[in-house]
């Protein structure tokens, strides 16, 4: 028999997510005990052996809901401080090692120690040596003043105006796979060769609409100020009689004495630029990711104009299937991550 306080207490277990399975799997011996089922149904209906039902239906019986938690392991007591693994392994190896960073054999050499133990105490404290990512600070004076521009644009468009973003992916290349892809199957991705012959690149300058998600573009072999200010030609005939907003990001082109004297005669279209090394708040890059992903990356071209037109095709149907690019984060929820840390956060 079991109280009805334990009953709720090993029904629980049965519903949580965090409880171990060893737990699951002796509450679950201990109810179907409680509930009639002689010890050779109740191993049948768990899965165990009979011994093991025994084992935890006696358990249970001499020390209630105690008697089921695991008693300590007979064996020699652990000897390897897990602290002493991971401050060894935040130190950078030994230059005579020629390594950059330290593999759990290598530190287990080292120490003297298993590189299973080492694996298990990274595992514990959840450290990776090797893993590395990146980071970039803008140091642009005027980040602030940048970051509140463009973000308003985003959140807050003026009226009857047209908000676009415009960049160039340069270098798209016209990669042809040595070998004919192999498609998808059950249990198999699609599959291309490593190698591959270089057939030429192309520049693709897009306009995407921030309010509507559809993108205005155009290739060009080169990317240099004539071939922006063609594309802004371009883009500002796609919106006739509309008030234009360009966020872009500050390419010397982009700042061309040319492109000033033609935007002075066109004072309907304003451009916004991006601080510097701040190209993440320009959401046409979303747009090449997908683009990219979606149309390129697998692809093999036999030439320049064969990727051209793969491209084009791909913003035909975007361009029907297109949706608003919505920006959710405010000015003041971005610069705080955007810039250095004045002071260290050490504590002394």
């Amino acid at each position: 028999m079991i109280s009805d306080e334990d009953r709720v207490v090993l029904e629980s277990w049965l519903r949580s997510s965090t409880v171990s399975a060893g737990l699951v799997e002796r509450a679950r011996i201990v109810l179907a005990v409680a509930g009639g089922a002689g010890t050779t149904a109740t191993a049948r209906q768990v899965g165990v052996s009979r011994p093991t039902v025994i084992k935890w239906r006696d358990r249970f019986a001499e020390r209630g809901l105690a008697g089921l938690g695991d008693e300590p392991r007979s064996g020699r007591p652990k000897t390897v401080d897990d602290s002493a693994i991971i401050a060894a392994t935040l130190d950078a190896p030994p230059e005579t090692l020629g390594v950059t960073h330290w593999s759990s054999r290598l530190l287990g050499r080292h120490l003297g120690i298993g590189d299973a133990t080492v694996a298990r105490a990274w595992r514990r404290y959840q450290v990776q040596p090797w893993r590395a990512e990146t980071f970039k600070f803008s140091t642009d004076p005027e980040l602030e003043a940048k970051v509140h521009d463009v973000v308003g644009l985003y959140l807050h468009p003026p009226q009857n105006a047209v908000v676009l973003c415009v960049d160039e992916k340069s270098q798209f290349q016209a990669l042809n796979r040595t070998a004919p892809m192999l498609p998808m199957r059950p249990g198999l991705p699609a599959r291309a060769t490593h190698d591959y012959q270089r057939n030429g690149t192309t520049t693709l300058f897009a306009a995407l609409e921030v309010a509507t998600g559809r993108v205005t573009d155009r290739c060009y072999d080169r990317h240099g100020k004539a071939e922006f200010l063609d594309f802004l030609k371009r883009v500002a005939k796609a919106y006739p009689r509309r008030e234009l907003h360009v966020v872009l990001d500050n390419y010397h082109t982009h700042k061309h004495a040319e492109i000033n004297d033609w935007l002075a005669r066109h004072p309907r279209v304003t451009l916004h630029f991006t601080p510097t090394s701040g190209s993440w708040l320009n959401l046409v890059e979303v747009f090449f990711g997908i683009i990219t992903r979606q149309a390129i990356r697998r692809g093999s071209f036999d030439s320049v104009a064969q990727l051209v037109e793969k491209i084009r095709a791909f913003i035909d149907g975007w361009n029907d299937r297109c949706h608003p690019f919505a920006w959710t984060k405010t000015a003041e929820e971005i610069l705080p991550h955007a810039t250095r840390q004045r002071t260290s956060d050490a504590r002394h």
